[in-house]
C-alpha cells in the first residue's frame, strides 16, 4: 500500500522487513531501510554474513529447508519479505505469501526469474522481447547438450538452470568444451543444475543492466521509473565494472572506451529502445520492486537492437554505481526500499512518455576480487585508492575468500563516463589482499580482458 507513516524501530508498530540473504546487496538495503527507522532481520546461510552484522536481528540458516524458514518467518512476523538469493526453498515463499505474507515483488515473480528456463520463456514469450536463440538440455545427457550446442551454432554459451554471479556458466567453442561446461554447471551452480540452457553468443556492442523501478505514484497506481542505463562488464560471466551517466552518447551504443565515435542521435534511439523492452519484461513480471534487466545492445544502421537477457527481482550488483551517479538516498538500494514500503520516488516524464531519474553525476564501479582462498583477510592499498579525488571505497567484510571472489568495490565520480572508470579500475587494483598462509597480492593477474587501463587484451 501506498504508506505516509511509519512506527518507532523495536516497538510493536514497527515495520519490519526480512531479507532472505544478507550478502553486501542485502546489507545495503539493510542500511537504507534503518536510514528510515524501518526495522530489519538479516537471514542467510553463513554466519557473519555482511547484512548480519547491521540488523536489528540476523539468523543463520539453510533456507532451503522448508521448516526452518518457515520457522524465522513465523517467529518474527515481518512485515515485508524480500528474497536476495537463489539458494530459498521457493514452495515456501509461495506458502507464506498465500497467507497474507508479503513478498517481494511476488512469489511468483521470484520463483520466475531465480531461473533461467523460467525467466527466459517469459522473456521470449509472455513479455514478447528478443533474446539470442536458446535451447535446454539436461547435464545427465551429454550427448543432448551436444546436440544443442550444434543447433544453436558455436561459439555459444552454456549456462547452469539455476545459479547467479557467473557461476556454472561457460563459453563454449567446439565440442571439446561441451563437457568442460557440463562438469562446471554441476560444480559451480548456487541452484539447480539438473538442466542447462545453451544460448547463441550475440556480438553486442554494449550489456547494460535497468534498473527500473515499479513503485506506487501520488494516486497510488503503479508506475515505472527508470535511472538511465548502466553500462556494464562482465568477466568469466560475473559482473566487473559498470558505469553510467549524464551523456548515454559516451556510453550507448559502443563501450566507453570508444568515446571518438559518439552519435547522440543512435544512443537516444538505443536509450529509448532500452526502456520500452524493460517495460514489457517488468510489466509481465509485476509487483513493486527495483529490477536489475540486463540487456544485450547492438548497432544496427543508424537504428539500435536490444535483446533480452536475465532479470534479478531485486537491487543488482551493476547498480552499486548508483552511489555515486545518484544523489544520497537514492541509490539502487534506497530506490527499492522506498519502492516496496510504498514511499514516493520523484522522476519526470521525458520527451517519449517514460518517467525518468536522471543521475547527479558521471560515475563507474569497479570490484575488488581475492586472488586466494582463505581466511585471515586483511588489505591495504588505502591511501592510494581512498587519496584519489572523488573515490568512494567499500569493502564488504566477508569471513572467507576464494579466488575471484567479490570483496569490496570502488565507485569513482568524474566529468566524464570513461575518466570515471579509469579511476575507479586504478583505485580497485590499488587494494592488495592477503590471508593466512598467502602475502599480499592484487587483483591485476586474474584481469585479462576489457580493461582501459590494466589487462592483456585491453582495448586502448
Amino acid at each position: 500500500m501506498k504508506r505516509d507513516e511509519l512506527g518507532t524501530t523495536l516497538t510493536k508498530e514497527s515495520l519490519k522487513i526480512m531479507l532472505l540473504g544478507a550478502g553486501e546487496l542485502g546489507q545495503e538495503q539493510i542500511i537504507e531501510a534503518q536510514r528510515l527507522g524501518i526495522e530489519t532481520i538479516a537471514v542467510d546461510r553463513y554466519e557473519n554474513a555482511p547484512g548480519h552484522r547491521v540488523a536489528d536481528r540476523h539468523y543463520t540458516i539453510n533456507m532451503r529447508d522448508a521448516k526452518l524458514l518457515r520457522g524465522v518467518v513465523e517467529k518474527e512476523k515481518p512485515d515485508v519479505i524480500i528474497p536476495e538469493i537463489e539458494a530459498i526453498n521457493l514452495d515456501t515463499l509461495f506458502e507464506l505469501e498465500k497467507e497474507g505474507y508479503y513478498v517481494v515483488p511476488s512469489a511468483r515473480a521470484t520463483h520466475t526469474a531465480m531461473q533461467r528456463k523460467r525467466i527466459r520463456e517469459l522473456i521470449a514469450k509472455e513479455a514478447g522481447v528478443l533474446t539470442s536463440k536458446y535451447v535446454y538440455a539436461r547435464t545427465d545427457d551429454p550427448d543432448a547438450v551436444r546436440d544443442g550446442c550444434e543447433k544453436i551454432g558455436y561459439p555459444c554459451v552454456i549456462k547452469a538452470i539455476q545459479s547467479s554471479s557467473g557461476l556454472g556458466s561457460t563459453d563454449v567453442h567446439s565440442p571439446q568444451d561441451v563437457e568442460k561446461a557440463i562438469e562446471a554447471a554441476k560444480k559451480e551452480a548456487r541452484g539447480s543444475a539438473e538442466e542447462v540452457i545453451i544460448e547463441e553468443f550475440i556480438p553486442f556492442d554494449t550489456e547494460v543492466t535497468e534498473l527500473a523501478v515499479r513503485h506506487f505514484d501520488e494516486d497510488g497506481k503503479i508506475v515505472t521509473t527508470f535511472p538511465k542505463p548502466a553500462g556494464h562488464v562482465q568477466i568469466e560471466g560475473d559482473y566487473h565494472s559498470s558505469w553510467m551517466g549524464f551523456n548515454v552518447a559516451e556510453y550507448l551504443p559502443q563501450t566507453p572506451e570508444n568515446t571518438r565515435d559518439m552519435n547522440e542521435e543512435l544512443a537516444i534511439k538505443a536509450e529509448k529502445r532500452i526502456y520500452e523492452t524493460t517495460k514489457k519484461i517488468t510489466d509481465a513480471l509485476g509487483g513493486r520492486t527495483i529490477f536489475g534487466c540486463e540487456l544485450f545492445v547492438k548497432a544496427d544502421g543508424d537504428d539500435a537492437i536490444v535483446y533480452g537477457n536475465e532479470v534479478a527481482c531485486r537491487p543488482h550488483d551493476t547498480g552499486l554505481v548508483t552511489f555515486l551517479s545518484h544523489q544520497n538516498t537514492f541509490s539502487e538500494f534506497g530506490l527499492h526500499i522506498r519502492a516496496v514500503c510504498g514511499f514516493p520516488i520523484p522522476g519526470e516524464i521525458n520527451e517519449d512518455g517514460f518517467r525518468v531519474l536522471e543521475p547527479v553525476a558521471n560515475a563507474a564501479s569497479h570490484v575488488i576480487l581475492s586472488p586466494f582462498d582463505g581466511h585471515g583477510i586483511a588489505y591495504k592499498g588505502f591511501w592510494k585508492a581512498m587519496g584519489m579525488d572523488g573515490v568512494a571505497l567499500k569493502i564488504f567484510g566477508k569471513p572467507e575468500a576464494h579466488v575471484g571472489r567479490r570483496m569490496g568495490v570502488v565507485i569513482a565520480s568524474a566529468e566524464t563516463v570513461l575518466e570515471a572508470k579509469k579511476k575507479a579500475e586504478i583505485a580497485a587494483h590499488s587494494i592488495e589482499i592477503k590471508t593466512h598462509g598467502n602475502n599480499w597480492k592484487t587483483q591485476t593477474e586474474l584481469e585479462t580482458r576489457k580493461h582501459v587501463v590494466f589487462g592483456a587484451k585491453s582495448r586502448v
